[in-house]
C-alpha cells in the first residue's frame, strides 16, 4: 500500500511594515520618474534656454548700439529673456498636472496613492526643484552672455557689484514662481488649453489692459499684477514712475502670493471633486 506524504505548510517571509503604505518619499520617486520621462519636459527646458540666452544676448547687444542714459540697469537687460520665458515655463507648470488628466492616468496616480494631498505635494516639490536648478543654470547662463557683450562698451556690471547676485538668483526664484503660479492653475481647470490660456492671460494680457485704465488708476493697479512684482527680484536699478513699485522681494512675496492661493484652490477642488 503506498503511503501518504504530507507536506508541511510553507511558511512566507514576512513582508516589511511599509509595504502598502504610500508615502511622500515614495511619491517623490514616482513623480520625479513622470516629469523626466516625459519629452515634453526636455523640449520645454530647452526653449527656456534658446528664450532666456537668446533675447538676453539680443538685448545686451541693441544696449550697445544705442546710448544708455543713466541710470542704466546691465543685470536686467541682460536677463530681458526672462520676459518670454516665464511663458514657457508656464506652460511647463500647467502640462506637469493636467497632462495626466488628458491622459486619465490620474486615476491610476489616485489608486496607487489615495492620498491627494501628498500627491500634489510630491508634483509641487519635484517640479519646483526641476524649475529651480533649470533656470539658475539659464539666469546664470544669460547674465554671463549678456555681460560679455555689453563689456566691449564698458556698460557691463560683476556678480560682486551691490544687488547683482540677488537679482541673477532672483531671475531662477521668478521662473520658479510663475511655474508654481500655472502649477496651481493647471490644478484649477485640469484642462491644458484652458489653463495655458489662463495663464498667459493673468501673467500679460491684463497687464496690457491695465493700461486702458485711467493714469491715476493705472499706476496703483500695475504694481500688483503678478508679472510686474515679481519681475521687481531681478531688477537690481529700481524703476521710475509716478508711484514706485514694490521693492525686489516684496514684489517677489506678492508673485508668490498669486502662487499660492491658485494651490490652496487647487488643492481644495482636488480633494472634492472625482478623478
Amino acid at each position: 500500500m503506498a503511503s501518504t506524504v504530507t507536506e508541511a505548510p510553507r511558511v512566507l517571509p514576512a513582508l516589511p511594515g511599509n509595504v502598502g503604505n504610500a508615502n511622500l518619499a515614495g511619491a517623490l520617486k514616482s513623480e520625479f520618474t513622470k516629469i523626466k520621462s516625459v519629452r515634453s519636459t526636455y523640449w520645454t527646458l530647452l526653449a527656456m534656454v534658446v528664450v532666456s540666452v537668446g533675447f538676453g544676448a539680443l538685448a545686451s547687444y541693441s544696449a550697445t548700439r544705442n546710448p544708455q542714459p543713466p541710470p542704466f540697469d546691465a543685470t536686467a537687460q541682460s536677463l530681458g529673456g526672462l520676459y518670454i520665458s516665464q511663458l514657457v515655463i508656464a506652460v511647463l507648470g500647467v502640462l506637469v498636472i493636467t497632462s495626466e488628466y488628458s491622459t486619465k492616468m490620474i486615476s491610476t496616480t489616485l489608486t496607487a496613492l489615495p492620498r491627494r494631498g501628498t500627491v500634489i505635494a510630491a508634483k509641487a516639490i519635484v517640479f519646483s526643484a526641476v524649475s529651480l536648478v533649470s533656470s539658475l543654470i539659464i539666469c546664470f547662463a544669460s547674465f554671463f552672455v549678456g555681460q560679455a557683450i555689453m563689456s566691449s562698451h564698458h556698460i557691463s556690471t560683476t556678480l560682486s557689484q551691490p544687488g547683482v547676485l540677488r537679482a541673477v538668483i532672483g531671475g531662477a526664484l521668478f521662473l520658479t514662481a510663475v511655474g508654481m503660479l500655472a502649477f496651481g492653475i493647471g490644478l484649477l481647470l485640469r484642462h491644458s488649453a484652458g489653463a495655458i490660456s489662463t495663464a498667459v492671460a493673468l501673467l500679460f494680457v491684463v497687464s496690457i489692459l491695465i493700461h486702458l485704465l485711467p493714469h491715476n488708476w493705472q499706476v496703483h493697479v500695475d504694481k500688483w499684477m503678478p508679472a510686474i512684482a515679481g519681475s521687481q527680484i531681478w531688477t537690481v536699478v529700481p524703476s521710475t514712475g509716478d508711484t514706485p513699485n514694490f521693492g525686489p522681494w516684496a514684489g517677489f512675496a506678492v508673485l508668490c502670493g498669486y502662487a499660492a492661493i491658485a494651490i490652496a484652490a487647487g488643492l481644495y477642488l482636488f480633494r472634492k471633486r472625482n478623478a
